[in-house]
């Protein structure tokens, strides 16, 4: 049994169920939880913020390839007669 750092609610989880770094869900509450321990089960709250900026800097590694177009992707795919309608 562990408590939810957020709203306080018992979650039922099994020591043996879980790891630590696990992630899981409040059902009381939704919130998104790590599992800190396992002897006992010890729950910390996921800061979703921290979440957001690890993606954006994700999606910032992309941009290297920003002179790439949509037509780069397709060239050599000409096949016009090809029976399918790609405008709507």
């Amino acid at each position: 049994m562990a408590t939810c750092p957020e709203c306080d609610a018992d979650i039922e989880i099994d020591e043996f169920d879980v790891d630590k770094g696990d992630l899981i869900s409040c059902p009381e509450c939704g919130s998104n939880l790590e599992v800190a321990g396992t002897s006992p089960v010890e729950l910390e709250a996921v800061d979703e913020d921290d979440d957001d900026d690890e993606e954006e800097d994700d999606d910032d590694a992309g941009d290297d390839d920003a002179d790439f177009d949509d037509e780069d992707a397709v060239e050599g795919d000409d096949d016009e007669g090809n029976g399918e309608d790609w405008e709507e």
